[in-house]
């Protein structure tokens, strides 16, 4: 989300988001150099929570909801995302207090509108107020902008963000990033929405986890495991969408429901009790030892979501693509396994090249079978 501040040396509202690669800020509008800094202070934290409200109609959207029924969250979702509309009208004619009492809108956007709006008329600043809807109007754009599957300009903080559904115009310029460095390359992670990434990632990872099973007569399910002997891996959520995937998941289902799984405990709901109450039978006898006042969560294993609750999307992306490395650490050791039954003399040639040269050669034949085998099952991204 944009995050908005004032510079009281410069009497200058601000705007700053992040992009991936670090924050980038505009200058807003001049503020009053009598403006109360309470005053000013309220503006900035009032379109803060609009941006943040409208920020999360991306990241909540209103199809990844189990119902739109009315009354149910995807009716609500929907009906705030509805509510873009009324925003510029909120900020220029904010509710006010009349005889001691105040209307308050059932939806944060809008009421973040409105709080903007009545910041705007207590400053009473005519150029202040029309540099605020033109912001506020170009940050509900970069929303809209993000939904399309563009993240440039100001759409660009959603590479930041872990949305429940994936863009398919995201997904398929992941998987071209994907298709040039199946191992990643920086830009997707810093111009691709991790969520989308994150699928196609899956795809690719699963293409790795074939040729690798293949190369060791191994399952795919159980390289990444092997892989961690050689090298500390994170192994087990990328092993958990190996296993999703060979139970009939698609990489979107898959994700997205790892992904939604994370945000719904952070917003502190439990998405999954009978899965919780699962987890806590297979630890029933061990109990005992979870529970106490000098117990540290930390040392339990117990976890609510695979994932960190606090960026999902991103971690789970980064997950993936060290999955992706960890098969070629182990399709390595089976080529080196292959090399000592080959001819003394071809195996001394091949001793005598550098060894970063060695690994480069061995990155590009395994990136190459990587290619085929993901070719091969297209289907799973569509």
């Amino acid at each position: 989300m944009t995050r908005y501040s004032v510079d009281p040396e410069r009497h200058e509202l601000i705007a700053s988001w992040g992009t991936g690669e670090g924050d980038l800020a505009t200058r807003i509008a001049a503020v009053p150099a009598e403006a109360q800094l309470s005053a000013l202070l309220g503006l900035a934290r009032a379109l803060t929570h609009l941006s943040e409200a409208a920020w999360r109609t991306y990241t909540h959207p209103a199809s990844a909801a189990a119902s739109i029924e009315p009354n149910s969250e995807g009716w609500r979702r929907e009906e705030e995302r509805k509510s873009f509309d009324e925003v510029q009208s909120a900020i220029a004619r904010p509710n006010l207090p009349q005889d001691g009492m105040l209307d308050v809108s059932y939806s944060p956007l809008v009421e973040s509108a409105h709080r903007a709006g009545r910041a705007l008329h207590t400053l009473d600043d005519q150029k202040l107020t029309d540099a605020v809807l033109a912001e506020t109007a170009t940050e509900l754009a970069a929303v809209e902008t993000a939904e399309l599957g563009d993240l440039t300009g100001r759409a660009r903080q959603a590479v930041l963000l872990s949305r429940e559904g994936a863009s398919p115009v995201q997904v398929a310029a992941a998987d071209r990033l994907l298709q040039q460095n199946p191992f990643g390359p920086a830009a997707l992670l810093t111009e691709t929405d991790p969520t989308a990434a994150a699928v196609a990632a899956a795809h690719w990872l699963a293409a790795a986890a074939e040729v690798t099973a293949e190369a060791g007569g191994h399952s795919p399910t159980t390289v990444l495991l092997e892989a961690d002997d050689i090298e500390a891996l994170p192994h087990e959520t990328p092993t958990l969408v190996l296993e999703l995937l060979e139970a009939g998941s698609s990489p979107y289902d898959a994700v997205t429901g790892l992904v939604r799984h994370a945000l719904h405990v952070a917003d502190g709901l439990l998405p999954d009790p009978a899965g919780l109450r699962e987890q806590l039978e297979d630890l029933d006898e061990d109990l005992d030892e979870h529970i106490g006042p000098d117990t540290d969560p930390e040392d339990t294993g117990l976890r609510l979501t695979p994932l960190d609750p606090r960026r999902p999307a991103r971690d789970l992306l980064e997950d993936l693509l060290a999955g992706i490395h960890g098969c070629w650490l182990l399709h390595e050791d089976y080529d080196e396994l292959d090399d000592e039954d080959t001819d003394t003399d071809e195996a001394q040639d091949w001793g005598d090249e550098p060894a970063e040269r060695q690994q480069d050669r061995s990155r590009e034949r395994f990136a190459h079978l990587v290619r085929e085998a993901a070719a091969a099952h297209r289907d799973r991204l569509t």
